[in-house]
């Protein structure tokens, strides 16, 4: 992998800080219950959705899932249509009909958050023949968590993509946490990643911490499907700073766990270091970086307020009958 160029490292730092500063703002929404619904904020795994979605290009496709606020951002959704899907209202990516966990943007090659564990990953299977057959050099990358590895079709999609080489990068955001199932308790193996050889493709884990990591891993892996050698998987080891939603108090977790990743692995404070300890961006270059997210964020808020709700006689115009 070549060297990472300036812009590239300031990237990286924008997208993290921006996935952090929506995701905290949408936790404040939701308990003022402006947000209905779940919410599944991505706060501690930014890093993944940074590095690898920089990794790909627009017209590449990414699957996401019920944690897919990160995954859109960094993919170059609209803060403002993201924060009205969020808020149920008619500007939003499905005009307020998918919500927290349903947004799309096939414009963005982004194909869907699913609110189903492991619903994403045999769509990529499909997404990955019409790469495949399109042979226009694209590729699918499939976001998925340490819990849908146990599904079944995680082993079937797996298999089917490595018969037929298909062009499919695998991501696994190990958190650790399956709800409130730790991994440990319920994957048979210490890594995920270890379950690429019995499908014949390479097996990766990376620090889900490290943007730059996660760039140079996924970027082989990108490679190699551009090249025709077919499906890689990804184990991203990471961490979910707070419960599976909101009102999750996550008690079970122990709490000198919790305080290790959030004082040892948080990607923002880490990533700020790095840049100021590389004299990339010194502290008022970040500073305004973070007041520039910050507005970004609050208009996303006032947009997504003063938009109009959906209207109940057009709900169905878009769903097609057989």
């Amino acid at each position: 992998m070549a060297e990472l160029t300036r812009e590239q490292k300031v990237e990286f730092l924008k997208t993290i800080i921006t996935i952090r500063r929506f995701e905290e703002k949408t936790i404040q929404l939701y308990q003022v219950a402006k947000i209905w619904g779940y919410l599944h904020p991505y706060v501690g795994e930014e890093a993944i959705a940074a590095g690898t979605c920089a990794a790909i290009k627009k017209s590449d496709y990414i699957i996401s899932t019920h944690r897919g606020h990160g995954h859109s951002i960094a993919k170059g959704a609209d803060l403002n249509r993201m924060m009205a899907e969020l808020l149920g209202k008619s500007t939003g990516y499905c005009k307020g009909r998918g919500g927290s966990m349903h947004i799309a943007d096939t414009e963005l090659g982004m194909l869907g958050a699913n609110g189903i564990v492991g619903g994403g990953i045999p769509i990529s299977v499909g997404a990955g023949f019409s790469c495949k057959m399109e042979a226009q050099g694209r590729v699918t990358v499939c976001f998925f968590s340490d819990g849908a590895a146990n599904n079944g079709v995680f082993h079937e999609a797996l298999n089917m993509a490595s018969v037929f080489t298909l062009p499919v990068i695998y991501v696994c955001e190990n958190n650790m946490y399956a709800i409130s199932m730790s991994a440990c308790e319920s994957i048979s193996c210490k890594d995920i990643a270890n379950r690429a050889s019995s499908y014949d493709m390479p097996g990766v884990i990376v620090d889900g911490s490290d943007p730059e990591a996660v760039y140079g891993v996924v970027s082989s892996a990108v490679a190699r499907a551009r090249s025709g050698k077919g499906p890689s998987l990804i184990e991203a080891k990471t961490y979910r700073f707070g419960g599976h939603h909101p009102n999750d108090p996550a008690e079970y977790r122990d709490k000198k766990e919790v305080e290790y990743y959030k004082s040892e692995k948080d990607p923002v404070i880490n990533y700020k270091k790095k840049l100021i300890d590389e004299k990339i961006l010194n502290e008022e270059e970040i500073k305004m970086m973070e007041e520039k997210i910050k507005k970004a964020v609050e208009d996303s808020v006032r947009f997504a307020e003063e938009s109009p709700e959906p209207q109940l006689e057009r709900f169905l115009e878009e769903v097609k009958s057989i």
